[in-house]
């Protein structure tokens, strides 16, 4: 088990990120706080932490993206640091300021440089990107990632055949102050799109890709050179793909969830050679509230290459349960279709 020098962190998310988050933690030896808001009181991310604590009602501006709601109740539980998990946290350099005011850890990128750089909470959906993680001397972990979306989210993510060269202002990242992970979207001109911070649903792209823990490379980011320099060194970097698989309930609308999906009960069993790693925010029997993102749970594989990737992916999306919500895995696994053939995929 890796020696991190934070001990505690506050959780700022919820859903299948959020539980990746906290198992991560635990994982590490780290003490995970999770928050959660009224209607979430039992949540899957709240059970899994080993503590957790109440920010407001069940609208996310009152609760999960509520600034000072958040650094209160990082005062109140004693934590050290605070990880803020979905971009539109990471990249709020009100609560980077707030947390770093409080005389708390902010994990991630300082306040001035989301300023500059970041800070508009954008989960990236361009249909090319990369992703890294930024230290002082340089880039590392830099994974090309090519995105396949719907309605303007990116469902499934995975490493191109062909890496892109990387835009010229990307490599000056680490120069212009930011430290920690980075997700970037690449315009079709070849320049930079969005650049955003926190556990973007593409970062299990990275983590597959190079057998690497991305919660720890964020935590010995904030925790500073010393930790920095002690980082894993990860493997020779792999194949890799990312899906979101998310209910298709109209907006708004609330249900229930009957039975396991991916991430829930036993784990998946890969092929030989495949890193097959699935997460659920909701067990059976857990209600999907509607006032919240409908992404039920990720299946993220590396393998050799894309196609065994895909495949696997696809396997453990294949054949599930009556979940008790209807869900876009019939359309996901299309993709993974084309991808398993080593089709090209039609630009969106």
């Amino acid at each position: 088990m890796p020696q991190l020098e934070i001990e505690s962190v506050l959780v700022a998310g919820r859903g299948p990120a959020g539980c990746a988050a906290v198992t991560a933690c635990e994982r590490l030896g780290v003490k995970a706080v999770a928050v959660h808001s009224e209607s979430e009181r039992s949540a899957r991310h709240v059970r899994l932490a080993d503590d957790s604590v109440l920010l407001g009602p069940a609208p996310a501006s009152e609760s999960y993206l509520a600034v000072n709601r958040i650094v209160e109740a990082a005062r109140r539980t004693g934590v050290e640091a605070v990880l803020p998990v979905p971009p539109a946290l990471a990249g709020n350099a009100r609560l980077a300021s707030a947390v770093i005011a409080a005389g708390l850890r902010w994990v991630g990128p300082d306040p001035e440089v989301l300023e500059r750089l970041g800070g508009d909470g954008v989960e990236p959906a361009s249909e090319r990107g990369f992703l890294a993680w930024v230290t002082a001397e340089g880039l590392r972990f830099t994974t090309p990632v090519a995105r396949d979306r719907a309605a303007g989210i990116a469902r499934v993510s995975w490493t191109p055949g062909v890496p892109e060269q990387l835009p010229a202002a990307a490599r000056r990242l680490p120069e212009l102050g930011w430290r920690g992970l980075v997700t970037v979207g690449i315009s079709p001109d070849g320049e930079l799109a969005e650049v955003a911070a926190g556990l973007s649903l593409d970062m299990a792209v990275l983590e597959r890709s190079h057998g690497v823990d991305a919660v720890e490379l964020a935590l010995r980011s904030a925790a500073g050179p010393r930790d920095t320099a002690a980082a894993p060194a990860g493997s020779a970097p792999r194949s890799a793909v990312a899906v979101q698989l998310r209910s298709t309930l109209a907006p708004g609308t609330a249900g229930r969830i009957t039975g396991r999906l991916p991430g829930s009960g036993r784990p998946p069993v890969p092929a030989d050679g495949v890193d097959l790693v699935a997460v659920t925010g909701y067990d059976p029997g857990d209600r999907l509230d509607g006032w919240y993102d409908a992404l039920l749970a990720t299946v993220s594989a590396g393998a050799a290459d894309t196609p065994t990737a895909a495949r696997a992916a696809s396997d453990a999306l294949s054949g599930l349960p009556e979940t008790g919500v209807p869900h876009d895995g019939a359309e996901v696994c299309a993709v993974l279709g084309r991808l398993a053939a080593d089709e090209a995929l039609p630009r969106g």
